[in-house]
C-alpha cells in the first residue's frame, strides 16, 4: 500500500524525499523507480521529508517507529506532519500522536478503505482523524490519494471507524463463503447462485470483489487473511471494552485465525472459502 501511494504521488509531481522499509532491498528498488532515496534509518526519513506517511502492520510496529527511547521518526521531528495510515488499535494511533506532539510534530490518522489498485490509482477512501487545521493543511495531498475523503474527528476515531468497517467486511466475507460453500455442497450452479445473490438481499460489496475468487480458488492477496484476523481482533477488543456482544465478529475472527493456523494467512481474505467449500480442507500448493 505504501509503495503504491508513493508511486501515485510521484506520478503527480510530488518530490518523494525518502522511502524506508525494514527490507532494504524493497526500499532500494522503489527508490530507484521513483528517483528517490532509500533511507537506511527512520531519522533519515524525517530529515528528508516535511510530510511523512506511514503504513505499518500492527501496534508493535507503530510503537517501534514512534519510540521515544532511541532513534525513530521522532528524531528531529519538530514542525513535521505525520500521516499514519495503518489499521492498528485506536490506542496505538493515539500514543503515536501524543509522542509526536511532544517532539513538536503534528499527526493525522488516515485510515484507508480499499486496496492496492486504489492506492496506485489515487482512489482510496480515507477516514481522517486529527486536528482540523492540520487536516486542512495537507488536504490537497490527501485528495490526490483518494476518491473520497472524510474528516471524522479526533485521531482515535479514525481507527475506531476503520475497525468497524473491517469488522463488517470480514463478517460479510465469512458469510458469503458459507453461502457459496453450502451452495456447492447442494450441487447448485455457483454462477447462477452468485447472480441471484446480486439481485436480492444477499448482495454486498464483498459479493462483487470476492465471489469469483472463492469459486475459482484464486486468492491472490489484496487484503490478507492474517490482516483480517488482526482487524477483527481489534474490533472484538473494542466490543469487550464497551460491553457489547459481537458473536458474529468473534466467529469471523475464529475462522480467519483457523486460516492462519493452517498456513493460509498469506492468502487473500477470500481464501476463507477454503474452510467452507466441500473437499477443500487443504489448499493446493500449486
Amino acid at each position: 500500500m505504501g509503495a503504491n501511494m508513493a508511486r501515485r504521488l510521484a506520478d503527480l509531481g510530488y518530490h518523494i524525499g525518502a522511502v524506508f522499509d525494514p527490507h532494504q532491498a524493497a526500499a532500494a528498488s522503489l527508490a530507484i523507480e521513483l528517483g528517490s532515496h532509500a533511507a537506511e534509518s527512520l531519522p533519515q526519513v524525517t530529515a528528508a521529508c516535511d510530510v511523512i506517511l506511514t503504513v505499518v502492520t500492527d501496534d508493535e510496529a507503530m510503537q517501534a517507529i514512534f519510540t521515544e527511547d532511541g532513534p525513530s521518526l521522532l528524531t528531529g521531528a519538530a514542525g513535521k506532519v505525520f500521516i499514519n495510515c495503518a489499521t492498528v488499535s485506536p490506542e496505538a494511533h493515539e500514543a503515536a500522536a501524543e509522542a509526536a506532539a511532544r517532539a513538536g510534530a503534528a499527526t493525522l490518522a488516515a485510515s484507508m478503505a480499499s486496496s492496492i489498485p486504489q492506492a496506485r490509482q489515487g482512489t482510496l477512501y480515507l477516514m481522517v482523524g486529527g486536528d482540523n487545521e492540520v487536516f486542512e493543511r495537507v488536504k490537497p495531498l490527501l485528495g490526490d490519494l483518494s476518491a473520497s475523503l472524510r474528516h471524522v474527528g479526533p485521531v482515535g476515531h479514525a481507527a475506531k471507524i476503520k475497525a468497524l468497517v473491517n469488522m463488517v467486511m470480514n463478517i460479510n466475507t465469512a458469510g458469503l463463503a458459507e453461502g457459496l460453500g453450502l451452495g456447492a455442497a447442494l450441487g447448485i450452479d455457483l454462477l447462477l447462485l452468485k447472480e441471484i445473490f446480486s439481485q436480492t438481499g444477499a448482495n454486498s460489496r464483498v459479493l462483487e470483489t470476492d465471489a469469483d475468487d472463492m469459486i475459482r480458488r484464486e486468492h491472490d492477496c489484496y487484503f490478507s487473511a492474517e490482516h483480517a484476523a488482526k482487524d477483527s481482533g481489534i474490533a472484538n477488543t473494542l466490543a469487550v471494552l464497551c460491553g457489547v456482544s459481537a458473536p458474529l465478529s468473534r466467529a469471523a475472527e475464529i475462522q480467519y485465525r483457523k486460516m492462519c493456523e493452517a498456513g493460509l494467512g498469506g492468502l487473500d481474505k477470500s481464501g476463507i472459502a477454503e474452510l467452507t467449500f466441500p473437499n477443500r480442507v487443504i489448499y493446493p500448493e500449486s
